[in-house]
């Protein structure tokens, strides 16, 4: 029982490792990308039209979403309540089997 728990220990951290790791490597893209798009711009046309801080703003919205999930910021969707949800599913299903058998 012991060594399952520790399993299970490590597959979270190992996947929150992974889920830090991907929003890291996301925030560096849209580092410099956004930074080569904002120098493209600046090279066309002088700031006339700063049209990059579209692409910015876009994916500037998914990158905070990103960092909400890889943070884990939101407290009603949290691992707990994940762990909850699932062991209420499984108790459904199971009573239902269980009505199912008797009827």
């Amino acid at each position: 029982m012991k060594d399952y728990n520790e399993q299970k220990r490590y597959e979270r951290a190992k996947n929150r490792v992974e889920e830090l790791k991907k929003f890291y490597n996301n925030l560096i893209s849209y580092i410099v990308i956004i930074g080569f798009l904002a120098g493209l711009n600046y090279y066309q046309n002088e700031w006339r039209y700063a049209w990059f801080l579209w692409a910015a703003f876009g994916w500037g919205i998914g990158l905070a979403f990103h960092a909400v999930k890889a943070y884990r910021l939101n407290p009603m969707f949290d691992k707990d309540w994940e762990e909850r949800k699932i062991r209420e599913y499984m108790d459904e299903d199971q009573n239902r089997q269980e009505q199912q058998r008797w009827e």
